[in-house]
C-alpha cells in the first residue's frame, strides 16, 4: 500500500530525516514509535507533501507520488489525523464530519451510518460544536472525519496522547475493528508500547531520523523495542 524509499526531509539547514526506508502492507496496521524530537511526526508529513523531501521516493500502490501536492495526495486516498486534532471548533460534529466529504467531491450527501457504529457517542452530540467536546471526544471525531473521505491508507499522529484510558480502549477497538474489515491500511504514530502490542502488525522504531528496528509485532519482545526507545 505505502512504500517509502531512501526518503530524507530538512527543516531549513537541518537534516530530519536521514534515507528512511519503510513499508505498510496492504490491510495491515504497522506502527512508528520512538521518543518526542525523533522525527517521527516530520515522516508522517513528509508522506502528506507537507515537508519538503530532496531525496528518496513515496508510493501508493506503487504509483510515485513524492511530486504530488498535499491535496492530490489525499485525493489519491490518504487520510492523515495530525497531532492535536485540528478539528474546527465552532463547526458542529456533523459539520466537521461532513467536511470529511471533500475528498470525493461530495457525491455523497451524508455520512454513513458505519462512521457511527465505529464512534456511537458521536452521533448524540452532532449538533454540539467541536470545540465543546473532550479531548478524547475531539480524538474520535478526528478519526471519524477522515474515515467519511474512506481513504485507502489512514495515518494516525499519536492518537492516544492525552486521553482518558477508557478512550484509549475505544480507538483501540476501532483499529482492531478496521483491521479486521481489511479495507482500510493504517500507519500509526505511537509512544504508548502496550497500545502498539495490542493492535500493530508490524512496527519501526525511530531515533535521530533513522529506522533503528523493525518487524512483525507478534515475534518481538516488547522489552527490545523499550530499550531502543530509552535510549
Amino acid at each position: 500500500m505505502l512504500r517509502v524509499d531512501s526518503l530524507c526531509a530538512y527543516y531549513g539547514e537541518s537534516i530530519i530525516l536521514k534515507d528512511i526506508n519503510f513499508t505498510a502492507e496492504t490491510g495491515k496496521v504497522t506502527c512508528l514509535l520512538g521518543r518526542n524530537g525523533v522525527g517521527k511526526t516530520t515522516f508522517l508529513k513528509s508522506v502528506m507533501g507537507l515537508v519538503k523531501t530532496p531525496k528518496g521516493s513515496v508510493y501508493l500502490n506503487n504509483e510515485d507520488i513524492t511530486q504530488l501536492p498535499t491535496y492530490k495526495r489525499a485525493q489519491k486516498g490518504i487520510g492523515y489525523v495530525p497531532q492535536g486534532r485540528d478539528i474546527f471548533p465552532q463547526l458542529t460534529v456533523y459539520e466537521n464530519l461532513i467536511l470529511g466529504l471533500e475528498r470525493s467531491n461530495y457525491k455523497k450527501e451524508f455520512v454513513e451510518d458505519e462512521i457511527f457504529e465505529l464512534f456511537p457517542v458521536l452521533k448524540t452530540m452532532l449538533k454540539r460544536k467541536g470545540g465543546e467536546l473532550s479531548g478524547g471526544q475531539q480524538q474520535q471525531l478526528a478519526i471519524a472525519r477522515a474515515l467519511v473521505s474512506e481513504p485507502e491508507i489512514l495515518l494516525l499522529d499519536e492518537p492516544t496522547e492525552g486521553i482518558q484510558p477508557s478512550i484509549i480502549q475505544d480507538i483501540g477497538r476501532v483499529i482492531k475493528k478496521l483491521k479486521a474489515r481489511g479495507n482500510v491500511t493504517m500507519l500509526i504514530v505511537e509512544q504508548y508500547l502496550e497500545f502498539v502490542m495490542d493492535v500493530a502488525d508490524y512496527f519501526y522504531v525511530m531515533d535521530k531520523g533513522r529506522i533503528v528496528l523493525n518487524g512483525k509485532v507478534a515475534e518481538i519482545d516488547p522489552k527490545k523495542i523499550q530499550e531502543k526507545i530509552a535510549i
